[in-house]
């Protein structure tokens, strides 16, 4: 396998990112920093990209922060993405998390970045933060009490436990789990169902799904339609219902 710290590799628009440190159990240094950022740059700016696949090599996604690394003195944060290249800057399109194995401390809220989580059933989640009288800053306490209820959010972070992929699944914390070793292809087989679609509404969606919650009554339908109003009036609109109505696969051209 090449030694770059992050791999990628498109495919039927898909982007297959893959943290490639598997020695260090894909611990987040400036190499995986940079790199997942620059992928998610690749996915964002590539008009024949529909979805990403975040996944890490060997055994386990992510361990999180590389601590050597740290204490040497490298940065594992990028300007317009946050702690490895993701947490404060998720990509416009969609994001899909493919865990095997562990993801625990910073690797886990990678993994809540993404929009999507699948999950090889032995894969272990945990937030141990609290365990070394540290704080998971890196996004956990900010999006996991939106992904699953709050008391068992507030378990989570307060004991430090790991939880399996079955029960993050349970939790809604998890779409799908699949068998070892098999989370990959789980997640190709959930981003087939999303590329069909039109680009323009697939990120629409993702935007408002993602900015709804800190929208006030007053204003959030005209901040809905701000975002809505450029899709309605797009060709891909015009090209889906025409597609619809002759009964074929529309043809999206992204405007």
């Amino acid at each position: 396998m090449s030694d770059e710290a992050v791999l990628t590799e498109a495919d039927g628009g898909v982007l297959l990112i893959t943290l490639n440190r598997p020695d260090q159990r894909n611990a987040v240094n400036s190499d995986i920093a940079n790199g997942v950022a620059a992928a998610l740059d690749r996915l964002d700016d590539d008009d024949d990209l529909q979805v990403g696949i975040l996944t890490g090599a060997g055994k386990g996604f992510c361990a999180g922060m590389d601590l050597k690394a740290f204490v040497a003195g490298e940065s594992m944060f990028v300007e317009h993405r946050g702690f490895a290249g993701i947490v404060q800057g998720p990509p416009r399109k969609p994001l899909i998390a493919a865990v095997e194995g562990f993801a625990v401390a910073g690797g886990f809220e990678v993994a809540l970045a993404c929009d999507l989580i699948v999950a090889a059933k032995d894969a272990r989640f945990a937030l141990p933060e609290v365990k070394r009288s540290l704080v998971a800053a890196g996004g956990a306490l900010l999006r996991l009490p939106d992904r699953i209820p709050y008391h068992l959010a507030m378990e989570m972070i307060l004991t430090g436990d790991p939880i399996t992929a079955e029960r993050a699944a349970e939790m809604g914390l998890v779409n799908h789990v699949t068998e070892p070793g098999e989370a990959v292809a789980g997640a190709r087989e959930l981003a087939a169902r999303i590329t069909p679609n039109g680009p323009l509404g697939l990120v629409a969606s993702k935007r408002i799904l993602r900015e709804a919650a800190g929208w006030s009554p007053d204003d959030e339908w005209q901040k809905q339609s701000e975002i809505t109003g450029p899709v309605f009036g797009s060709e891909d609109a015009r090209e889906g219902a025409t597609a619809f109505a002759e009964k074929r696969d529309p043809v999206w051209k992204g405007r």
